[in-house]
């Protein structure tokens, strides 16, 4: 038996690779601010504190944390805006 987990259509990404703390989550929150409630961010980061921080700061701020997938040498962490 196999699980397919379906990732939602990305509505935007965000590549901060080569940004540094706290870089990826500013831009997070900027992008963000921009999207529709339900869109679907991917921060693209090769910080290695992105892998916490935005994760955190998601809670804390109430969106929900789709997935976080690590690549080649970068993160992936895919959000959906909730309000």
């Amino acid at each position: 038996m196999t699980d397919t987990i379906t990732t939602p259509a990305i509505t935007r990404t965000i590549d901060a690779r080569g940004s540094f703390c706290p870089g990826p989550l500013m831009e997070l929150i900027r992008g963000i601010r921009e999207a529709a409630v339900g869109d679907i961010l991917s921060v693209y980061s090769s910080d290695k504190g992105s892998k916490t921080d935005i994760p955190k700061w998601i809670e804390k701020a109430g969106h929900r944390l789709v997935s976080l997938e690590t690549r080649d040498g970068y993160d992936e962490i895919i959000v959906e805006k909730t309000h």
